[in-house]
């Protein structure tokens, strides 16, 4: 039987790859997918389109080998907690960073209802200037 912790490590060795679309076939129609305060992408989206305009395209197109790597993966049945690290090099600037983070994950109905993210934003936005 999968659990909500396979499924979550599952996504991030699917983001790894660039693989998108299995990433965002997890996620339920209304997902709401917070980035910290400070961080680049700081808010809310709402939605799978959202994330990927809002968050994973702009990645994309703005970072040189950004990662999002899990240490630890802790599952709590409709909560999953995963600690890990962020790097990356920022275009724009040249400027690497490497950072903790901690995602919280909830599900509900088999689905991503609620992403959570938890980083050092400090560390990253000094690869912004």
């Amino acid at each position: 039987m999968t659990t909500n912790a396979d499924a979550i490590a599952s996504l991030y060795a699917a983001f790894a790859k660039g693989d998108v679309p299995t990433v965002l076939g997890a996620m339920a129609p209304d997902i709401r997918w917070t980035e910290a305060d400070g961080f680049p992408y700081a808010g809310t989206y709402v939605g799978p389109d959202a994330v990927l305009a809002g968050v994973f395209m702009r990645l994309a197109t703005e970072w040189d080998g950004y990662a999002a790597v899990p240490d630890e993966i802790f599952d709590n049945g409709e909560t999953v907690i995963v600690l890990g690290h962020y790097s990356g090099t920022y275009k724009a600037t040249g400027k690497y960073f490497k950072a903790k983070m901690v995602h919280v994950w909830r599900f509900r109905d088999g689905k991503i209802a609620a992403f959570q993210q938890h980083t050092d934003t400090v560390l990253v936005q000094r690869a912004l200037s």
